[in-house]
C-alpha cells in the first residue's frame, strides 16, 4: 500500500490541458509534412483519405474514452488491454503503442529541422537530437510544466492554422472553376477509391494523438468529463484544419509542386499570404510547423512515457522504471524513452515510420473496441466507466472491421513490422514478464460464462480505482450516513451472524422487502475482497435489494470487538471486528454500491479510524465524522449568539446557501430528520451538509463570530 501512494501521480491536468496535449500531439507531421507524400497515391484527393480517416477513428475515441473512464491509469492501451484481454495482450499492445507513439515523437522532432531549413541552414538530426533532451529535461519537471508549454505551444499553432485557413478559402475564391477543377485538382483519386481508402490508412498516423489522452488518464481532474469531452473537442478542431487546410494546399498549387513536397504548407504559404511584405506568411507558418512539431514532441514525449512506467508498475519491464522521482513524474522511463527517439532519428526515414506506427496502431484500436465488449460481458461489477460509448457493440463491431481493411489495404512492410512486434512482445511476455504476473484480464471473467475460471484480483483492483475516483456529482452519500442507523456495542459480545440477522430483520421491517434470512445470507457472503484495501478489525458486508428505493446504511462499533464465525463467512482474516458497515443499495442501480463503497473505504483509511470511532459518544458525533468537516458543519442554537435567529422558527422560513441542507436535528437524545414544518428550538444541535463553499459560508457566519 505504501508503495502504490509511493508511486501516485498527481492529478493536475483540466479539459484545457486535455485538449491541448490532444490537439498538440495530433497537427504536426500529419498536416505539415505527410500531405505531399500522401497525394502522390490518391492525388489531389488526399484530402478526402483526411476526413476518411477522422471518421474511422470515432470508434476507437469512444472505446478508449469508455476504458480510461473506468480504469484511469498512466498506461494508456497497455494496461486498458492487460486488464481486459489479458497480461500477454496487454504486453503486446503496450510495447506496440510505446514504439509507435516513441516513432512518432522522433519524426515530429525530424519535421522541426526541415521546417527550418526553409530560414537556415542547421543539420536537421543535430536540432532533432538537441530538442529531444531540451523536452526530457521539462517532462522530467512535471505534467502540470509540461501541460503548460503544450496549451502555449497549441495555442500559436490553432490561431496560425485559422489564419491560413481563412486567407487560403480567400484565395480559392479568386481562382476561376476550370483552372480549380483541370489543373489544381486533377488528377483527383488516381487509384479510385482504393486508393482514397488505402491512402487514409497512410495518413491515420496525423490522428494517433487523439489516444495519447488515454497514457495521462491517472493525472486528469474529473477524467469522467474531461477525457471524452477533451477528444471530442480535439478531434472536431483537428479534422477541419486537416481537411480544409489539405484541401487549401491542393487548390492553390499546381499539381508537380505540390506532390512529395516535404515542406507543402510553407510552399502554400507564399501563395495564401503574397500580400504579407518580406515573406512574413512563410515566417509565420515555419513558426507555426516548429510550434506543432514541439507539441507533438513535448505532448508524445510525455504519453509515451507512461507505457514503461505502467508495464513496470506490472513487472511486465524492470520495475525501476515506475518509480516517480521527486517532481511525481515517471524520470526512468522518460529518459528510456528519450534514448529510443535519438535512435530512431539516426536511423529511419520519414515515410517508414508513419506507415509502421500507422499499421500498428490500427491493430492496437482492433483490440481495444473488442476490450470494451469483454469488459461489458464480462460481469464485473467494479467495471463502472464515467463514459459509455454511444451505438454499442455495433460500434466497436464497425471500429474492429474497418481497421483491418486499412491495415490490409497499407501493403505488406507495415504488416511484416506489426507482426515483428507482436512475436516480440509474446516471447518477452513468455519469457520474462509471466513469472512475474500473478493476474488475469477480464476476458477470464467472461469465460465464466463457459465455466471457465475467473480472477477476482482485477475486482479488487478496479474496486481500489473506484476509491480513488470517488463518487460522482448527486451520489447520495452524506443523506444515506444522515439516515444511517448507528449501533453502539460497547462491552456488548455478540457474534457476526447473529449480528447480521438481527440488522436484516430491521432492514427488511423498515423497507417491507425480501425475508431477512435470504438478506442475512447475501450480507454474509459479501465482502469486500482483499483486506488490504480495509483496515484490520474493519469490515463492510454489502447486498442489494430491487425493492430499495435509497441506500441503507447501518454502522456498529464495538469496544471488545465482534466475534467472526470461522469459515467462508469471514469478510477478512482478522479474528475480531471493531467497526462494521452494512450497506444495502438499490438493485436496480448495482454500481452505485460500488461507488459508496468507495468513499466508505477512504474514510476508514483516515489516521487512527478505529480508535476515533469507538471513543465518540453518540449517533451525531459519528455521522458528523464519517461526513467530515468540510461538507459538514454543526451549530448549537443558543440565544445571544448568531444562532439566535433560527430559534423558533420553522425550517421551510430558514435561510442557508442554497447549496447545502440541514440534515439532522439533535434535540437532547431524539435524533430528528427535519421537515419543512419542524420547529427549532433553544439547544438543539443541528447538522448541516452541502457543497465546501457554502459550509465554509456557514461556519464563517455563525462559528466565527460566536
Amino acid at each position: 500500500m505504501e508503495s502504490s501512494l509511493k508511486n501516485k501521480l498527481g492529478k493536475e491536468l483540466g479539459l484545457i490541458d486535455v485538449f491541448g496535449l490532444s490537439t498538440g500531439a495530433m497537427i504536426s507531421a500529419g498536416f505539415f509534412l505527410l500531405p505531399g507524400l500522401a497525394s502522390a497515391h490518391t492525388g489531389s484527393s488526399i484530402f478526402l483519405s483526411y476526413f476518411l480517416a477522422a471518421f474511422l477513428i470515432i470508434p476507437a475515441m469512444f472505446s478508449i474514452a469508455e476504458l480510461s473512464t473506468a480504469i484511469p491509469r498512466a498506461g494508456g492501451a497497455y494496461f486498458l488491454l492487460d486488464r481486459s484481454l489479458g497480461p500477454m495482450m496487454g504486453t503486446v499492445g503496450g510495447m506496440g503503442t510505446y514504439l509507435a507513439l516513441t516513432l512518432k515523437t522522433a519524426f515530429a522532432l525530424l519535421g522541426i529541422g526541415a521546417y527550418t531549413t526553409a530560414f537556415f541552414d542547421m543539420p536537421i538530426k543535430t536540432v532533432a537530437i538537441v530538442l529531444t533532451a531540451v523536452f526530457m529535461v521539462i517532462n522530467i519537471l512535471g505534467a502540470k510544466k509540461t501541460s503548460g508549454l503544450q496549451l502555449f505551444l497549441v495555442l500559436f499553432l490553432v490561431a496560425s492554422l485559422i489564419l491560413f485557413l481563412v486567407e487560403g478559402f480567400r484565395e480559392i475564391l479568386h481562382i476561376d472553376t476550370h483552372t480549380l477543377v483541370s489543373e489544381r485538382l486533377s488528377p483527383f483519386a488516381t487509384n479510385g477509391l482504393t486508393g482514397i481508402f488505402s491512402t487514409a490508412g497512410f495518413v491515420f498516423v496525423s490522428y494517433l494523438g487523439l489516444t495519447q489522452v488515454a497514457s495521462v488518464a491517472e493525472e486528469i481532474k474529473n477524467p469522467e468529463r474531461n477525457i471524452p469531452l477533451g477528444m471530442i473537442l480535439s478531434l472536431v478542431v483537428t479534422t477541419i484544419i486537416y481537411t480544409g487546410g489539405v484541401f487549401i494546399m491542393v487548390s492553390v498549387l499546381p499539381t508537380q509542386d505540390f506532390i512529395r513536397d516535404l515542406t507543402p504548407v510553407f510552399t502554400a504559404s507564399q501563395v495564401v499570404f503574397k500580400w504579407m511584405p518580406a515573406k512574413l506568411g512563410g515566417l509565420m507558418i515555419v513558426g507555426a510547423a516548429i510550434a506543432a512539431f514541439a507539441s507533438t514532441g513535448n505532448g508524445g514525449l510525455m504519453a509515451a512515457s507512461r507505457y514503461p512506467m505502467a508495464m513496470g508498475r506490472d513487472r511486465v519491464l524492470p520495475l525501476a522504471l515506475s518509480q516517480v522521482g521527486r517532481f511525481k513524474t515517471p524520470a526512468y522511463s522518460i529518459i528510456l524513452t528519450s534514448c529510443l527517439m535519438v535512435l530512431f532519428i539516426l536511423l529511419l526515414s520519414e515515410e517508414n515510420i508513419a506507415k509502421m506506427a500507422s499499421s500498428f496502431q490500427l491493430i492496437i484500436f482492433i483490440m481495444l473496441n473488442f476490450s470494451v465488449i469483454v469488459m461489458r460481458n464480462s460481469r464485473i461489477e467494479t467495471y463502472d466507466p464515467g463514459y459509455h460509448s454511444p451505438l454499442y457493440p455495433w460500434m466497436q463491431i464497425f471500429g474492429m472491421i474497418s481497421s483491418f481493411l486499412l491495415i490490409v489495404y497499407m501493403g505488406w512492410v507495415p504488416i511484416l513490422f506489426s507482426v515483428a512486434v507482436v512475436i516480440f512482445a509474446m516471447l518477452w511476455y513468455k519469457y520474462y514478464a509471466k513469472k512475474s504476473v500473478r493476474r488475469e484480464g477480464a476476458i477470464f471473467h467472461w469465460f465464466a460464462l463457459l465455466g471457465k475460471k475467473q480472477h477476482a484480483g482485477l475486482e479488487t483492483e478496479l474496486l481500489g480505482i473506484l476509491k480513488e475516483k470517488g463518487l460522482r456529482d448527486g451520489d447520495p452519500f452524506d443523506e444515506m450516513v444522515v439516515q444511517a442507523k448507528i449501533t453502539q456495542l460497547g462491552d456488548s459480545s455478540i457474534g457476526l451472524k447473529k449480528l447480521v440477522g438481527s440488522i436484516a430483520h430491521d432492514i427488511c421491517h423498515d423497507f417491507g422487502t425480501v425475508d431477512a434470512k435470504v438478506l442475512t445470507k447475501k450480507l454474509l457472503k459479501s465482502s469486500i475482497v482483499d483486506p488490504i484495501l480495509i483496515a484490520p478489525h474493519v469490515t463492510i458486508l454489502h447486498g442489494n435489494l430491487e425493492s430499495l428505493v435509497r441506500p441503507a446504511l447501518h454502522v456498529i462499533t464495538s469496544l471488545t470487538g465482534i466475534e467472526k464465525t470461522a469459515g467462508k463467512e469471514e469478510a477478512n482474516g482478522n479474528d475480531y471486528i471493531r467497526v462494521l458497515f452494512i450497506l444495502v443499495c438499490p438493485g436496480k442501480n448495482p454500481k452505485l454500491k460500488f461507488r459508496l463503497l468507495s468513499r466508505l473505504m477512504d474514510i476508514v483509511d483516515r489516521y487512527n479510524f478505529i480508535e476515533k470511532i469507538c471513543s465518540l459518544t453518540n449517533e451525531r458525533e459519528i455521522k458528523e465524522y464519517l461526513l467530515h468537516y468540510e461538507r459538514y458543519v454543526t451549530l448549537e442554537l443558543r440565544r445571544d449568539t448568531p444562532t439566535e435567529t433560527f430559534i423558533n422558527q420553522m425550517m421551510k422560513d430558514t435561510r442557508f446557501p442554497k447549496d447545502v441542507l440541514v440534515a439532522m436535528v439533535q434535540r437532547g437524545s431524539e435524533i430528528i430528520i427535519p421537515r419543512g414544518d419542524t420547529m427549532l428550538m433553544e439547544g438543539d444541535i443541528i447538522t448541516i451538509i452541502g457543497e465546501p463553499k457554502g459550509i465554509k459560508t456557514i461556519f464563517e457566519a455563525y462559528i466565527h463570530t460566536t
